[in-house]
């Protein structure tokens, strides 16, 4: 039976999609135009489709790409495929269709097309009744141990994490202050090996490192499993942690008011202390206030084990061992509705622990526990307040060392080894110390002080600062050693960029050397690392049966350049669309050789090409033309990089039904100058994040 909201919904539907199809001049819709009737109208999308498309997708039964137009008569088909919609907008927006060897779409027509096809995704996307479901995901081992230190207030870490490549040094990162200092110490976990050697709990082992999914992060859901192994894993890691050494009255800040007995009150009734300092741990531990029957568990498990002989801080240790084994510890999820169909608001504990996990990779502290006790959590206004104060605690430093180092896909750098012979100076100390660890934390400090000082994200782009050691800046200058000392702490320095071949992520050091070989730079890889980092548009893998790309023999009596070698490669159809895509990305960094060094001739002398084209529209002659390109472009690159963030919060892919939130998102951020912080707050208020 047809339902009320139906029948309304169906009539917006209606008029949203007369106006589509009824809009004036190529280009702009005019949506106070009086809506006609269907039969007096053009349905110029199936139109255009039907005369440029179907030749390739449906007639004949030809049908490339998965994707299939031929059956398509009216707009109206498409407003129950929004995936479809999604991927039409994206291949007409960008460039990729039509392919090169058809004519090219006049461009008003491909304004007009992908106009009314963003309306009709709207109304595909607005008539969803549900939305994708944060899935229930373990921690990994990042947060586990964030969650750990931060419930026993402890002032080591549980164990030592190489995964947090930034080790801070001075106490520099001060985000209260909103300013990042002129002169800072830092070092490299993985790079730095004495660097691993750091206050940890002695004789707790760490599982083993959570795999980031493809072009996503490491606290995806569906990555996250639990084996029967690692499940007996952290019944043995919890006891560990309590009984060892470096767990006592020095490192633990609740060892008083949890594990000892109350001096001032020896006659206290043991069940009445037990189930007090439970109730509040457990809300602590659990995110949530803990139900009679589970808080009488616990009292009674450790009152049996008062009763077994044990003293009283054994007895909490067992008790506090069993808290963190328990799957409502280590797992996130929503606790009730999981069976609803139509989606809903998140309660407020589960709120703040979403919040807490994204912001700080750890455990809501006790303001936002609180809140949420009360239920005013979920207020905007309140919300807002708690992301402005989580922004300016120094626990923030947990989302940078999380998230751009996956975003950027950093740890690639680890494994870079330019040719010894041709880059001696890369090598500063062999088998221990090579300049990409200087590297690699430069786009680092980039990013915190962005997020700190809530600068503009296009500064991601292209930056008029940035910080950089002796070694930095030689190597920027001529591709020198400079002074790279001997010490495996590194003073960077804040720095003026005025030239802007340098600035931003994109053509820093580290980016440039691991997406090259041992001795040449690799454009496809760097394209393909901007599509999918900057753009958030990663590619499809190549065909299986692809032969790479054979270097050219050194007596060779044509020399070919890069771009040219590739153009055969290039004429197979099944390569043809991927490398439209991120060949003009790849070949504008060509000006960096295989360790990021500015050359303007490759060795065989033949002139380094950096043009190309973005998106069929952008021309760019150079590197500086190509930022600028992408400047234009800068909303683009803001739904790019809230996606990521998106993603990271809600450990999850996006999906289509997330994409009128992204534009709410990028349209709120871009009216705040592309502030930082403001992206991060449109993040949390967004309907997904809540729901």
């Amino acid at each position: 039976m047809t339902t009320c909201c139906e029948i309304m919904m169906r009539a917006v539907a209606v008029n949203v999609l007369a106006v589509i199809c009824l809009s004036g001049r190529p280009g702009q819709a005019d949506e106070t135009a009086p809506a006609r009737a269907p039969t007096d109208s053009v349905d110029v999308v199936p139109q255009v489709f039907q005369q440029r498309c179907v030749k390739c997708h449906g007639k004949g039964g030809r049908v490339e790409g998965k994707v299939k137009l031929v059956d398509l008569k009216s707009i109206d088909d498409l407003v129950t495929k929004p995936a479809l919609v999604r991927n039409l907008i994206e291949v007409l927006d960008t460039g990729a269709m039509p392919p090169e060897e058809e004519p090219v779409l006049d461009e008003a027509m491909r304004t007009t097309l992908v106009a009314r096809l963003r309306k009709v995704l709207h109304v595909a996307v607005s008539s969803q009744t549900e939305l994708p479901r944060a899935p229930i995901r373990r921690m990994n081992r990042f947060q586990y141990n964030n969650a750990v230190q931060d419930l026993f207030q402890l002032n080591v870490e549980v164990f030592p994490l190489p995964e947090r490549m930034l080790r801070e040094y001075g106490d520099y990162f001060q985000p209260q202050t909103g300013k990042m200092p002129e002169k800072l110490t830092a070092g490299c976990r993985p790079l730095g090996k004495s660097q691993m050697i750091e206050k940890c709990l002695t004789g707790v082992t760490p599982f083993p490192q959570d795999l980031r999914a493809e072009h996503g992060f490491d606290n995806r859901g569906d990555h996250l499993s639990l084996s029967p192994l690692l499940l007996e894993y952290f019944f043995k890691l919890s006891r560990s942690v309590v009984d060892s050494a470096d767990f006592n009255p020095q490192t633990c800040g609740i060892w008083q008011e949890f594990f000892v007995w109350p001096a001032e009150d020896q006659a206290a009734e043991l069940a009445t202390v037990i189930r007090t300092r439970l109730n509040k741990f457990l809300a602590h531990a659990f995110r949530r206030p803990a139900q009679d029957a589970l808080l009488d568990r616990y009292t009674d498990f450790a009152m049996q084990q008062v009763h077994m002989g044990q003293s009283f801080t054994d007895s909490m240790k067992s008790v506090a061992a069993a808290a963190i084994a328990s799957p409502q510890f280590f797992y996130l999820y929503d606790q009730d509705g999981q069976d609803e169909k139509r989606p809903r608001r998140l309660d407020d504990f589960d709120l703040a622990s979403r919040l807490s996990f994204f912001l700080w990779g750890s455990l809501p502290d006790q303001p936002l526990l609180d809140l949420a006790a009360n239920r005013k959590l979920h207020d905007p206004d309140i919300l807002t307040q708690q992301v402005q104060r989580m922004l300016r605690d120094r626990r923030l430093k947990r989302f940078c060392d999380s998230f751009p180092a996956q975003w950027l896909q950093l740890e690639r750098i680890l494994s870079s080894a330019p040719d010894p012979k041709r880059y001696p100076q890369f090598y500063l100390r062999a088998e221990r110390f090579h300049a990409s660890m200087h590297m690699l934390l430069e786009p680092l400090l980039l990013f915190e002080t962005v997020l700190i000082e809530d600068q503009s994200i296009l500064k991601f782009i292209d930056s008029d600062f940035s910080y950089q050691s002796d070694l930095l800046e030689a190597w920027y200058r001529d591709g020198s050693q400079g002074e790279a000392g001997e010490n495996l702490t590194i003073n960077f320095r804040r720095v003026p960029i005025t030239d802007r071949r340098q600035g931003g992520v994109i053509t820093n050091a580290a980016v440039m050397t691991m997406t090259s070989s041992a001795n040449h730079s690799k454009p496809i890889a760097r394209g393909a690392w901007v599509a999918s980092v900057i753009l958030n548009d990663p590619p499809e893998p190549p065909p299986a049966d692809v032969p790479p790309l054979v270097a050219e023999p050194a007596n060779a009596k044509t020399l070919l350049t890069i771009r040219e070698r590739f153009a055969a490669h290039r004429k197979r159809a099944d390569c043809a669309g991927c490398h439209r895509q991120i060949d003009p990305l790849g070949f504008a960094l060509e000006n960096y050789d295989a360790a990021g060094i500015w050359r303007d001739k490759y060795n065989n002398g033949r002139k380094i090409d950096a043009s190309g084209i973005l998106f069929a529209r952008r021309k760019f002659t150079d590197i500086i033309a190509f930022k600028d390109a992408l400047l234009v472009e800068k909303k683009r690159f803001t739904t790019a990089l809230a996606s990521h963030l998106l993603s990271f919060a809600l450990g999850r892919d996006i999906q289509v039904e997330d994409l009128l939130a992204l534009d709410h998102i990028v349209r709120q951020t871009a009216a705040a100058d592309y502030r930082f912080q403001t992206l991060i707050k449109q993040v949390v208020l967004s309907e997904p994040f809540r729901r």
